[in-house]
């Protein structure tokens, strides 16, 4: 795989993991460890039976606790607090060949990461100004199977991965910004006019 490659698989992964970090981490340990992938040498720790384990059970943790609303508010905001330093570290881990992780891809890696973070966190804020838990649960599935999908196409097919990506950002940090100065406006109620 060519470098241009790996930097878009490195940038999804930074991508996925502002969304599902303990997932992400999951999903490309036990691609390694199934010998789905050749892992570079950073991203090897993530083979390990405790990484592994203690991904799996903190995506479990984060699959309930996400379902549920006002709890995955606050979920969301402590988990900026792992979620940008993990996409740091799976975007450089992914372009580094000797195991040495590059400052301008951890700084990518973080901005995306955080970038990511911030639309599903502001969505779902969002979100949970509804009474109804139908759109939570349906924005929560939803994440998950775009966290598992879009790890299968970003090992399959990159650069198709990083445009859906980067196009379904777009769309939902215009659609969040739209809602949110539709709330506000309201929130103010009827201008004089």
């Amino acid at each position: 795989m060519d470098q241009a490659h790996v930097f878009a698989i490195g940038i999804l992964l930074a991508w996925l993991a502002g969304i599902r970090a303990y997932l992400t981490v999951f999903g490309v340990g036990l691609a390694g460890i199934m010998g789905w992938l050749d892992l570079p040498e950073a991203l090897q720790a993530t083979q390990s039976p405790w990484v592994l384990g203690t991904s799996a059970v903190l995506a479990g943790a984060e699959f309930f606790a996400d379902k549920i609303p006002g709890v995955d508010s606050v979920w969301d905001l402590l988990q900026t607090l792992l979620r940008v330093p993990a996409g740091a570290f799976l975007a450089a881990a992914a372009i580094s060949p000797d195991g040495e992780l590059g400052t301008g891809m951890l700084a990518a890696g973080a901005g995306v990461a955080l970038t990511s973070h911030l639309v599903k966190a502001g969505s779902r804020a969002l979100l949970n100004t509804s009474p109804e838990p139908v759109s939570n649960w349906a924005a929560s599935a939803t994440e998950d199977a775009a966290v598992v999908g879009g790890l299968a196409l970003a090992f399959s097919h990159p650069w198709l991965a990083l445009g859906i990506v980067v196009t379904i950002s777009l769309l939902f940090a215009l659609t969040v910004w739209w809602l949110w100065r539709a709330v506000a406006r309201r929130l103010r109620g009827p201008q004089p006019g």
